[in-house]
């Protein structure tokens, strides 16, 4: 088996503690909560290792792409969300699916979806519950919680018996710098997407399913009244982003990048490293928090921190390190051949860069999980 030093770079590496500390402190934050679903987003992991820890064998789990939910079926998942707005020309491949597992559901928040939705159940389609897509904080897509159009949606799906509950998405919560904030978005979420429960059913309509997600609401929403499930991803592998929204800590990023000095500007005081965007990604988003990340947080093989080192750039394979304060860097701390690790802004677009993951623990190489790609 491969270690650290002997590993082809540029190669993603996955702590396996780190990884079973982030799942199991989500577990722990819910366990109050012992009528809540918790339904894994895979969208990040892409992976049926990754999602056999979280979910357990079968799921529940949520998806992101046909592709994602394909491979889960394939590997004995049968209890899949598709969480992504419906489009017609995607309905045959959900019956498809919906004929292999247990429970196909699909989202959506308009009527021209909700009656492509019916139609394909009325021509002899199988039965894919649909669950309407709430706005609670103004970040994306969805119905406002008091919108009208949500009890009109409603009535189509319900007469058709496709009618399964609402959902929603605080994508704003990943703008928070504070622990209140991230309560405040929490508890936002809740109120809207129950709100819009309510809605339905004072219309006599069916809403089986109430389900909130994102990282941050799902480790710091502190009231689940009336929620049914909960839907998270990052929280698996956790990132920059996450630690720059006060979620997490560096510390607790499960993902880095492995990466091999290549050379020097020294007048400059750059080290540059084979891992460019095309293994760390064009992410920078964190580049709007108060830290600027840059590409990357800089950690020695061990995967600790070094002084103030980012990625200050990258081109496709080339990165550059650097001192984000402009500080001198000695090169002979970091010679040609050198191993370094590195954090990633965003473990979407990062772990999306690369077709599996070289799981490591206690700086051993232990395994390798393949990934999916594709749509």
């Amino acid at each position: 088996m491969d270690t650290l030093d002997t590993l082809e770079t540029p190669v993603l590496l996955l702590e396996r503690t780190r990884l079973d500390d982030n799942l199991a402190r989500l577990r722990e934050h819910l366990r109050p909560w012992p009528h809540l679903t918790l339904r894994p987003h895979m969208k990040t992991a892409k992976c049926v290792e990754v999602a056999r820890l979280a979910a357990g064998e079968g799921g529940p789990v949520t998806v992101s792409t046909l592709h994602e939910a394909e491979y889960l079926a394939d590997h004995g998942f049968d209890d899949i969300l598709y969480a992504v707005g419906l489009s017609a020309g995607k309905l045959p491949r959900l019956g498809r699916l919906a004929a292999r597992v247990r429970h196909m559901g699909v989202i959506l928040d308009n009527m021209a979806a909700a009656r492509a939705l019916v139609a394909f159940h009325d021509q002899g389609g199988p039965r894919l519950p649909a669950l309407i897509e709430i706005d609670t904080d103004g970040h994306r897509s969805g119905l406002r919680p008091d919108q009208g159009e949500l009890i009109d949606i409603g009535e189509v799906l319900d007469a058709a018996g496709l009618l399964d509950g609402v959902l929603t998405h605080a994508g704003e919560s990943y703008g928070s710098t504070s622990e209140a904030d991230l309560e405040r978005y929490a508890a936002l979420e809740r109120a809207g997407v129950v709100k819009a429960a309510d809605r339905l059913r004072a219309a006599g309509l069916a809403c089986r399913v109430v389900s909130v997600g994102s990282t941050p609401t799902a480790l710091y929403g502190q009231d689940f009244t009336s929620v049914t499930e909960v839907r998270a991803g990052v929280y698996m592998f956790q990132d920059l982003v996450m630690a720059g929204a006060g979620v997490c800590t560096p510390a607790d990023l499960a993902l880095s990048v492995l990466c091999t000095v290549i050379g020097h500007q020294e007048q400059k005081g750059w080290v540059i490293v084979d891992a460019g965007w095309m293994a760390l990604s064009r992410d920078r988003g964190t580049q709007k928090q108060r830290v600027d990340q840059g590409y990357g947080l800089v950690c020695d093989l061990d995967g600790r921190l070094i002084d103030d080192l980012i990625v200050l750039s990258a081109n496709q394979e080339h990165g550059v390190i650097a001192d984000r304060n402009g500080a001198p860097v000695d090169p002979a701390r970091f010679p040609f051949g050198a191993r370094l690790r590195i954090l990633p802004n965003h473990a979407c677009a990062t772990a999306a860069q690369h077709g599996a993951y070289t799981v490591v623990k206690d700086g051993v190489v232990i395994d390798r999980w393949a990934r999916e790609r594709g749509w």
